[in-house]
């Protein structure tokens, strides 16, 4: 079995270094799921309830990388686990996982431009918010049009301002509640809030409900293999990349969840605008609302970034797998395949809605569809890595010699694709985010019928030409 990238996936420059995989992983996961989402899982949740919602969405996040981790490194290509769903899933799955992750980033860029929108009201009331929209989708573009390298860098500097700001917020938050700095009207908590109404004050099955929401936080981690088809020795810089992802993200996530529900009581939580400006004003740091909008916004424009890079890639090999139109896969002199970017930009200015309907209405929409499909393509990597090491073994190879392998197989594979299951099955109880049930069913179905009404043939016949030819 040939696990080598195909040759024609060269016409993307390998331009992407070691510190911008890293860099790249953290900033498609660090945005207004985690910034603002992170009050109503509190909400929902209570203090000890969030933390393990998070503990949860954790394990599920670290078992999926490592299922992605295996298959990147041993084929390492722009589509990433679409085009691992087609080879060892099926042809039809992996049309659908493709379009479907396709929505699922292009609605989460729409969702981000749209936050900023609203984040921007702030400073300029009296611009509408669509406005703001329309600019920061012209600078994004500008930004993915030239090189991948253009778009890693700026992401690199986006998610230092990202980690710095966390890495500052755990540590002042943390010495608040060992009573080493005093609280802005209150008296030292020393984790009070976390107790003080019982550990679930809101029932277990709330905990199970908000994991949904918990789950969009940490979407953006499988950026990473689709950044592998354009990185530089990915053989080398992937595995390392992965390990520090799921350790670093982990780490940064709980701690500062933790510091969050120890500050806040929970029944404030879900009606602040982001508890993170509340803590901050807690600890006395001056214009705390200004510098935390201001940090919310790159964390903003920085996912809507990745993005819009991960939409322009996976339509990118769409195209090259012969489903979807051959324009789509043509690239510029910089490396770039612009056609798949513009598509994909048109799918974002969905947030444009919002001179037609509430800005937070146009927001729930996105969120919950976004939610959805990330779900999905969760599973088709738990999935796509339990085919893939069967076939592997199969035709004669040696596990040895993977250069990245899943531990216990096929427990984690298997686990991580029955809790992403669960997750999306939730959705069902969730009257605010069913929606998205709704719209991504009736997508899927869409897509399967029109893989073997179209698509099917179109592979038929291209592979036939192909094998004439040689």
């Amino acid at each position: 079995m040939g696990m080598k990238t195909k040759q024609n996936e060269s016409d993307l420059q390998r331009t992407i270094k070691g510190r911008h995989l890293f860099m790249i992983t953290l900033g498609g996961v660090i945005g207004s799921g985690f910034f603002i989402g992170s009050g109503y899982t509190i909400s929902h949740a209570g203090p000890a309830g969030t933390i393990l919602a998070y503990l949860v969405g954790g394990l599920m996040m670290y078992l999926t990388m490592l299922c992605l981790g295996e298959l990147s490194v041993a084929m390492p290509v722009s589509g990433s686990f679409q085009d691992y769903a087609t080879k060892f899933i099926n042809p039809a799955t992996g049309f659908t996982i493709g379009w479907m992750y396709w929505l699922s980033w292009g609605t989460t860029v729409s969702l981000e431009l749209t936050a900023i929108g609203i984040l921007m009201e702030r400073w300029f009331p009296h611009t509408p918010i669509w406005i703001w929209c329309l600019v920061f989708a012209v600078l994004l573009f500008v930004t993915n049009a030239f090189s991948a390298r253009s778009y890693a860098e700026s992401e690199f500097w986006f998610s230092i301002i990202k980690v710095v700001t966390i890495i500052l917020f755990i540590l002042l938050g943390g010495a608040a509640l060992f009573g080493l700095i005093p609280l802005e009207n209150s008296k030292n908590i020393s984790f009070s809030h976390i107790t003080e109404d019982g550990l679930f004050p809101t029932g277990f099955v709330s905990v199970l409900l908000t994991m949904v929401a918990v789950n969009f936080s940490f979407q953006g981690t499988e950026l990473i293999g689709i950044a592998a088809g354009e990185s530089e020795n990915p053989e080398k810089t992937l595995p390392k990349a992965i390990n520090n992802t799921i350790w670093r993200v982990m780490i940064f996530f709980i701690l500062t969840i933790a510091v969050l529900v120890g500050i806040i009581p929970w029944k404030q939580a879900g009606l602040l605008e982001s508890p993170f400006v509340a803590v901050f004003e807690q600890l006395g740091v001056p214009y705390a609302a200004d510098i935390m909008n201001f940090v919310i916004l790159t964390a903003l424009v920085s996912v809507a970034n990745s993005g819009l890079f991960a939409t322009t890639r996976i339509l990118y090999s769409l195209s090259k797998n012969n489903m979807a139109p051959s324009s789509l896969s043509k690239v510029s002199r910089f490396g770039i395949p612009l056609h798949a970017l513009l598509v994909s930009l048109g799918l974002s200015c969905m947030c444009l809605l919002t001179s037609f309907f509430a800005a937070d209405t146009v927001y729930v929409w996105l969120l919950s569809i976004a939610s959805m499909t990330a779900i999905a393509a969760w599973m088709s990597i738990a999935a796509s890595q339990y085919f893939f090491r069967r076939q592997y073994i199969k035709s004669g190879n040696n596990i040895a010699d993977l250069k990245y392998r899943t531990p216990l197989y096929p427990v984690v594979p298997i686990l991580a694709f029955t809790l992403n299951s669960a997750a999306l099955v939730s959705l069902i109880f969730i009257p605010e985010q069913r929606m998205a049930l709704y719209c991504g069913v009736p997508f899927a179905l869409i897509c399967y019928a029109l893989y073997f009404w179209h698509y099917k043939q179109k592979q038929s016949d291209y592979k036939v030409e192909t094998e004439k030819k040689s």
